[in-house]
């Protein structure tokens, strides 16, 4: 059977080139549009897009509900379903368009790549993200150990992220110069570190205790004085690894940085996991330090460079999407509100009402 159709593959790579130059999408997007695009061919056994029929998208809708999960075994995911339908719909209204397809498809064809509105609202809901708080991160870098380099790095990541929320992918990509001990302040300058829609801006420690400093600062220092590193060498240097007498064996620290997070993901998991506590992510960490900022009771202007500090223009970001308030903490909350002594003159609720009415939001 064909694996691919030379035709469908030049459109696609034309699509890709559109997503990445004219719309910005990183390799990560493309990879997820590439793969609901090739979800779809193969259902079709890879037949020419020009001979594009609705049966095969209402076919493929069928196909795709029944599939099962690789990796746990259970039905795709709404939001699996959701993220490739949507995926198809663009690729088809965009391909309605281009020339030697305008007369073989329609705009309204896409349309038959749209999923219900109750699955639409299942996708939108959101749902409670599991947040350490900040004593379990407390308790996480106390149990680390630190006798060894690889150690001690390890223990200096999960302490910097707990004092920046800097993204773990922005993270293996800094460099020495990019941190500033006696200002206290992480620089992700975008021209050399991976950020998130390669935003450049300035984090200053978050106020969440010297010991997590401490460690940052003793790090930073080892590098530069006992292991001589310069300013463009990398802030956390990836693993050593040799041949030895017993085959591979890690030799300490190389002077390379990580090429992605996932020996991040995977430090914070053994680092949970020492201190006898459920996994968190360290992107999780970010909303752990929102909703920190929130309990401060912060004046607007504060808040607002509390919520700059982790890299969002819009200060609505952190509130909405990373202040979210836990299912416990909201039975508490509602328990205490005294409706006589209810007060609205808080200074950041009165800015979230306004941010509301002049952007019409729900």
């Amino acid at each position: 059977m064909a694996k691919h159709n030379a035709a469908n593959e030049r459109i696609k790579r034309e699509y890709f080139q559109y997503l990445k130059e004219a719309k910005g999408r990183d390799e990560k997007s493309l990879d997820v549009v590439a793969k609901a695009i090739h979800r779809f061919e193969s259902s079709t056994r890879f037949r020419d897009f020009k001979l594009f029929h609705k049966e095969q998208a209402i076919a493929f809708k069928r196909h795709l509900a029944e599939q099962l999960n690789e990796q746990t075994g259970k039905p795709l995911s709404k939001a699996t379903i959701g993220t490739t339908m949507r995926a198809l719909f663009n690729f088809f209204e965009w391909l309605a368009g281009q020339p030697g397809y305008k007369s073989k498809l329609s705009y309204s064809d896409a349309d038959y790549f749209s999923i219900s509105e109750k699955d639409l609202q299942i996708n939108r809901a959101k749902r409670e993200q599991p947040v350490p708080s900040l004593e379990q991160m407390r308790q996480v870098i106390a149990s680390m150990p630190a006798a060894s380099d690889i150690e001690k790095r390890n223990r200096a990541i999960v302490a910097l992220i707990f004092l920046t929320g800097v993204r773990d992918g922005a993270l293996v990509s800094l460099k020495l110069k990019h941190i500033n001990i006696p200002e206290q302040r992480l620089d992700q300058d975008a021209r050399e570190v991976k950020t998130k829609f390669s935003k450049t801006f300035q984090t200053w420690f978050f106020p969440v205790g010297d010991d997590a400093l401490e460690i940052v600062s003793d790090w930073v220092r080892y590098l530069r004085e006992d292991l001589l590193f310069g300013d463009d060498d990398p802030l956390f240097p990836k693993t050593k690894v040799g041949v030895g007498d017993n085959g591979f064996e890690v030799m300490g620290l190389d002077r390379q940085s990580w090429s992605n997070a996932g020996p991040v993901r995977k430090i914070f998991k053994e680092a949970f996991e020492g201190a006898d506590l459920k996994y968190h992510s360290p992107h999780s960490v970010r909303s752990t330090l929102a909703r920190f900022g929130q309990t401060l009771h912060l004046p607007i202007r504060s808040y607002k460079a509390w919520s700059k500090n982790l890299g969002h223009s819009n200060m609505m970001t952190t509130f909405s999407s990373y202040g979210d308030v836990p299912a416990d903490e909201q039975a508490e909350l509602i328990r205490a509100i005294d409706p006589e002594g209810a007060r609205s003159d808080d200074p950041l609720i009165t800015a979230i009402a306004n941010t509301v009415r002049k952007h019409n939001f729900g």
